[in-house]
């Protein structure tokens, strides 16, 4: 497949972007970062790279957001962009993560056609079970963090729930670190992603490493919606 925009993301001629996120596991989500930092996040076992630019210029999100599609591609690693559909289009990813705030669903996919990936945020059981109509969904935040100021942490609970009730593979998400992600797994996560656990790290590639093996030591097969 093509990337959305005939830019850099590839799938190497092995899978195509949709068959990766059925086995996807790690899942990075980052602001402007350089490049190496995000190669060796991907060295160390991360499967998707979401780059959330919130407030910055539209200019500097794309010229971005195109530096770290050409690191993703060099890997056949996933490369999603946060919020903004029309930029996803721009800078040849291949999808965009929406928060439930943002387009609707509907918008986003008429604008970056039947192809894309497109993930949800969802914070309620609600939310998870409307959810259908997307590629995936984040869950959480399980833990309070930083990086969603105000919104209170939704604990395991809510993964246990995504794990029984959501019908498309889902991420946890919010305040995973190595010290936790155990707990986040057994709680029924087959998948997280992670902030501050790797842009706080000084080794990135030891972190996705460590986070890595704590969900494959689950020893099960990625199938179906968890």
């Amino acid at each position: 497949m093509a990337s959305l925009a005939g830019q850099p993301c590839q799938t190497g001629g092995v899978t195509s972007p949709r068959q990766r996120l059925q086995t996807a596991r790690l899942y990075l989500v980052c602001d402007e970062r350089p490049d190496e930092f995000v190669a060796a996040a991907l060295r160390g076992g991360v499967d998707v790279v979401q780059l959330r630019m919130k407030d910055a210029p539209d200019a500097d999100i794309v010229a971005t957001a195109r530096r770290f599609a050409h690191v993703c591609a060099a890997q056949n690693t996933l490369f999603i962009l946060n919020d903004r559909p029309d930029l996803a289009l721009a800078a040849g990813a291949h999808g965009v993560h929406l928060g439930q705030d943002d387009a609707p669903v509907a918008e986003a996919r008429a604008a970056l056609g039947a192809q894309a990936i497109i993930g949800l945020s969802t914070h309620t059981p609600e939310q998870i079970e409307a959810a259908c109509e997307v590629d995936y969904i984040g869950v959480g935040p399980v833990h309070e963090t930083p990086t969603k100021p105000g919104r209170p942490a939704v604990g395991l609970s809510l993964v246990a729930y995504a794990a029984a009730q959501a019908q498309v593979p889902f991420f946890a998400i919010g305040g995973i670190n190595p010290g936790n992600v155990e707990a986040v797994r057994n709680a029924g996560a087959r998948r997280v992603a992670v902030v501050r656990a790797l842009t706080e790290a000084p080794d990135p590639e030891s972190v996705a490493r460590r986070l890595g093996m704590a969900l494959d030591s689950r020893q099960e097969a990625l199938v179906g919606p968890a």
